[in-house]
């Protein structure tokens, strides 16, 4: 990647919500960025796996692989959780394909990182801590340690739904865009918690350099969330629907 990048849309986590992915493409259409990224998280989920992955491939968004695109092409099939298995089941060896090329990390011009959790592991929070209490903001510290030896002004990341941003004291940039497809799940590792964006909203973010500092904005998008609370239900996904319609688990 050599094209030198000052307005870049971050997209994350779409987790097979096709409809939440085509309203964020529409808004991004207005926003003039130079490049639209995507930090994984793609197909997996109960929505539209298949049609998620061809709207985006002729795209060619400089994208990451998350930790269930890792799971869709390492795990045996008994081993997929519900989610992955219902991609499985629809995805084609072309679609595969499309993700075994996903780098794990990827650099862009300008010192801009991409990964999907932390740089080292893709089930890692960069920005948030998981605590037996629950999940909570991680501290400046905490988030340095994480990033021990990357040479980056950004990094990207997402895995946890939560949009978030962190200025660290040498000004190296840190920005999760919440999650375009899945605003609310709960996860039992390493203990159980709640990742909650408290509203149906699909969300992403740009990221901005400017007199040569860059800088975040986080958009929420309208979409028709019911629709696809209702596929679920119809999918057998109670829980995904309530997530869907509230952003709460």
């Amino acid at each position: 990647m050599t094209t030198d990048l000052y307005r870049i849309a971050v997209i994350a986590d779409i987790h097979s919500n096709v409809a939440a992915l085509e309203a964020v493409l529409a808004d991004i259409a207005g926003q003039n960025c130079d490049t639209t990224v995507n930090l994984g998280d793609i197909v997996s989920g109960p929505l539209h796996p298949r049609e998620t992955a061809e709207r985006l491939m002729p795209l060619g968004f400089p994208t990451v692989r998350g930790n269930h695109e890792r799971q869709l092409l390492t795990f045996a099939v008994p081993d997929l959780g519900l989610s992955d298995t219902f991609a499985m089941d629809v995805l084609t060896g072309e679609h595969l394909a499309w993700i075994q090329a996903m780098p794990e990390r990827l650099v862009l011009s300008q010192g801009v990182l991409l990964v999907h959790g932390t740089p080292s592991n893709d089930l890692a929070y960069l920005l948030e801590t998981v605590e037996p209490e629950g999940c909570r903001a991680a501290t400046p510290a905490e988030v340095e340690d994480r990033l021990s030896g990357v040479d980056a002004a950004v990094v990207l990341c997402g895995h946890t739904h939560l949009a978030r941003e962190m200025r660290l004291a040498d000004g190296r940039l840190v920005v999760n865009p919440g999650s375009v497809g899945l605003p609310a799940y709960q996860e039992a590792h390493p203990y159980m918690h709640r990742n909650e964006a408290g509203s149906p909203y699909a969300r992403y973010a740009i990221v901005e350099k400017r007199s040569d500092r860059w800088h975040s904005e986080f958009r929420s998008v309208a979409y028709d969330w019911e629709g696809q609370a209702m596929l679920a239900e119809q999918r057998q996904r109670v829980d995904w629907a309530c997530a869907l319609r509230t952003g709460h688990v």
